[in-house]
Order: C-alpha cells, then sequence, then structure tokens
C-alpha cells in the first residue's frame, strides 16, 4: 500500500502540471486575440515577434472564470479538429476535416464575443500625460462661481505654459484692443470660457511636441484647429456659446493626438497612406492600436473628470446626423468637422469629404441663412487664423 507521504507529493506535481496548463493556455488565448486582428484586418503576414509581446500579453488583467472559458474551447477545438464552432449562434460544421483549421475560425468566435470590447487593455497603451495644468484649467472653469485669481493662479504656476497663454491672448488671433500684461489681466478681457479653448491649444501642440515637424502630424493639426474655429463661428451664427464650441472643437480629435503620440511614425504612415472616409480609419487604428481614436478620447475625458457632454462629442463626431431636426453642441461639432475636411483642412490627405453645399443643407435654418455661403470666404479666414496661431 503506497505511503501517505507520496500521495501528497503525487497530489502536489498533479497541482503544479494543472497550473503550467493554465498559464499556457492564457497565453495562446492572447496569442489568439492579437492574431485574430491580423486576420481580421488582412495584415497575417506582417505579424512579427513584436506583435507577440508574451510579457504583455501576460501581464493583462483579465476575468478568470472567462479566460478559462475561452481557453477550453479552443482547447477543445485544437483537440477535435471536426468538431462544431459557433459564431454569432449559428453553427457551422467542418466536414472531412482532418487537421487543425486556420487560426481564422477560432478568431471569428474570439472577435464576436468581444466586438464590444476593446481588444487592448487601456493601461497597456501606455499613454505620456497630457499637460496638467491645461486639464485643471477645463475642470476648474466649468465650476460655478470660480474665480478669476483661482485660474490665474493655477496657470501661472507654469511659468513655461503661463508665457505661452500670454502670448496667443496677445496675438492677432484674438487681437485684444489693448495687450494683457498678466494671466489675470488676459482672462479678465477673454473671459473664463475663452480660456478654456485656449490653454486646451497651448496643451495640445505642447503635447504633440517635435510629432508635429511631420507633414501628416501637421495636416492633423490643422484639421482639429479648423474644425475649432468653424465651430466657434457657427455657435455664433446661432445661439450656443462660442467659446465652449471652439474648446469642443479642439478637444473633437483628442483621441487622434494620443495615438500620435504613442507611435508616431506607424500612425503618420497610416494617415499618409490611407484613402476613404473619416470613418473608415477607425479600422486602421484598431488594427495599429487595438483602440480608435473616438474609443481613446473618449477614455480620456473620463479619466480627466471633464463634463459628459465632451464625452460624446469626443466619441460620435464620425456618426451620422441625427434625423430628429435636433440641433445641440455635438450635432455642430459633427458638421464643423466635415466642414474642415471639405475645406480642404482634412486629418488626412485621402479623406473623401462632402460637398460643402450639401454640409450646409444640414444645418438649421438661422445658421444656413448667416454662415459662409461659399466655401472660398470660409477657406480664406480660416487660414488666416491658423497662421495667426502659428506665428506665435
Amino acid at each position: 500500500m503506497p505511503r501517505q507521504g507520496s500521495d501528497s507529493g503525487f497530489v502536489v506535481a498533479q497541482v503544479s502540471a494543472e497550473r503550467r496548463l493554465r498559464r499556457i493556455l492564457r497565453r495562446l488565448h492572447g496569442l489568439f486575440q492579437v492574431f485574430s486582428l491580423r486576420v481580421r484586418f488582412g495584415n497575417v503576414g506582417k505579424v512579427t515577434r513584436k506583435t507577440f509581446n508574451l510579457s504583455t500579453i501576460e501581464k493583462r488583467p483579465f476575468c478568470r472564470s472567462s479566460s478559462m472559458q475561452d481557453a477550453k474551447e479552443m482547447k477543445d477545438a485544437a483537440i477535435d479538429p471536426a468538431g462544431p464552432i459557433h459564431v454569432g449562434g449559428n453553427r457551422h460544421s467542418r466536414r472531412g476535416s482532418t487537421s487543425l483549421q486556420p487560426y481564422t475560425e477560432i478568431s471569428t468566435v474570439l472577435i464576436e464575443r468581444r466586438k464590444d470590447e476593446a481588444s487592448v487593455p487601456w493601461a497597456h497603451l501606455r499613454l505620456p500625460p497630457f499637460p496638467q495644468v491645461a486639464i485643471r484649467v477645463l475642470q476648474l472653469a466649468n465650476k460655478e462661481n470660480v474665480q478669476l485669481h483661482q485660474l490665474s493662479d493655477l496657470i501661472s504656476s507654469d511659468a513655461a505654459f503661463a508665457s505661452e497663454v500670454l502670448t496667443i491672448a496677445n496675438s492677432l488671433l484674438y487681437a485684444p484692443r489693448f495687450p494683457a500684461s498678466s494671466v489675470l489681466q488676459a482672462i479678465a478681457v477673454l473671459g473664463a470660457n475663452n480660456l478654456q479653448g485656449m490653454c486646451l491649444t497651448v496643451g495640445v501642440r505642447a503635447y504633440l511636441g517635435k510629432t508635429l515637424s511631420h507633414p501628416a502630424m501637421r495636416g492633423l493639426w490643422h484639421h482639429n484647429l479648423a474644425c475649432a474655429l468653424i465651430a466657434e463661428q457657427l455657435a455664433s451664427t446661432g445661439f450656443m456659446d462660442k467659446d465652449i464650441a471652439y474648446t469642443s472643437g479642439v478637444l473633437h480629435d483628442i483621441g487622434r493626438f494620443a495615438l500620435a503620440v504613442i507611435r508616431p511614425k506607424e500612425y503618420a504612415d497610416l494617415l499618409a497612406t490611407h484613402g476613404g472616409t473619416a470613418l473608415s480609419i477607425l479600422e486602421g487604428e484598431r488594427a495599429l492600436f487595438g483602440w480608435d481614436h473616438c474609443e481613446v478620447g473618449r477614455q480620456l475625458i473620463v479619466d480627466w473628470k471633464l463634463p459628459c457632454d465632451f464625452e460624446t462629442i469626443v466619441s460620435e463626431h464620425h456618426s451620422p446626423q441625427r434625423t430628429d431636426g435636433f440641433w445641440g453642441m455635438a450635432e455642430l461639432i459633427k458638421v464643423s468637422c466635415r466642414m474642415a475636411d471639405a475645406a480642404g483642412f482634412a486629418a488626412f490627405a485621402g479623406c473623401e469629404t462632402t460637398p460643402y453645399p450639401e454640409l450646409l443643407d444640414e444645418l438649421p435654418a438661422r445658421e444656413r441663412r448667416l454662415f459662409h455661403s461659399e466655401k472660398e470666404a470660409l477657406v480664406c479666414e480660416v487660414a488666416n487664423k491658423i497662421h495667426a496661431l502659428e506665428c506665435v
């Protein structure tokens, strides 16, 4: 009769083996997820060792029960190649199969199960920090009864940032009657809401840094400024706050800037080579990063604890216009973004644009009557303002 010590040693060895098996299956689960993205976007031939970053996959957070269930399904599929695969509730049999099918079938299962989830954990994007002064100004300016000296003290806490804000406040873009000699004086003249957009502009430009030297990134920056300036003009023709509209326009593509800072060369290449509608580039972004710029922008707004109205604007600016006639800030930004494209300030060179007259038809009657009826006049005004800002 075996000794008790031998039995316990056997049990320990069995548990250790099971743990190793679980680790292997989790690793395979991560590999299949990454590979599924490559298969989905037709880029299988470019899978490299860098793509399969095993250390990153092993550290990713996951639900134990769901991950083990996925691993069990993949294990069963590998053991029984002739077994059925479920895709979206439909059963597809693989008759006559004698070997393991391509990864595309298992990948399809994983994609369908997680089509509403990001393929890469948010923390793994490793975004560089955005200038904190700009974020704090956005947060503070949205509070009721904020004191001007509070905003002034906050901006002045960063000497370089304060100098940039003061320079822009005295530029031709704002053309003050009397030059401001202090941040507090600039705030008193321009107002707290105007200050939000100004500080955000300074923050984004500082965030991009040297990446602005690339033509594709500079075009992206011009698109963002053009959208903000057009939104400001559209709001002034109606009954919306033009300063909030400008801030919303600068924020609408904040996700693009985050992606550009993570991998500037790869994202610049995507912007330079992609062709199609503004919406179509989202798939290329997901293939490259696991997130698109709308998803990234929305998460940044949540992390920065900004008003939820900005969250809608950032995440839905490529969505179709509403058909119920409602006209709000989100709808204004949608039109402004496409007007920027049509005016020659597209986010990427191969962007397909909507004819300007069709965009005018989407405006409410008052805005359509008071806004630029000719595209050339809009192009000239926006280009002059962008030039004034870049001369600072």
